[in-house]
């Protein structure tokens, strides 16, 4: 599923324009983004957590030369699917 898709989706089920679910997924997205940078996690009941994992730093291999290069430590998204997510993903498999 594309970003317009996903617009579709949203304006189809909400009943809405296009360009309001655009606006709406836009909203979210810097909700979410804000809220991570903030150093807070966003929790969709059933759905999932988004939340910011650090990540140390570590040496890692140039696959070119096999020299050592330093990778600096940071901050990254993570998304853990709730339960109700998963129970839908699984048992549509089974289908």
């Amino acid at each position: 599923m594309t970003r317009q898709d996903l617009i579709d989706a949203i304006a189809e089920a909400a009943e809405i324009k296009k360009t309001q679910a655009d606006a709406a997924l836009r909203a979210f997205e810097d909700a979410v983004s804000n809220t991570l940078k903030k150093g807070g996690s966003v929790s969709l009941v059933g759905f999932g957590t988004f939340e910011p994992r650090k990540r140390a730093a570590r040496i890692g291999l140039n696959p070119r030369t096999g020299e050592k290069v330093k990778i600096a430590a940071k901050t990254v998204p993570a998304f853990k699917a709730g339960k109700k997510l998963r129970d839908t993903v699984n048992n549509a498999k089974k289908k």
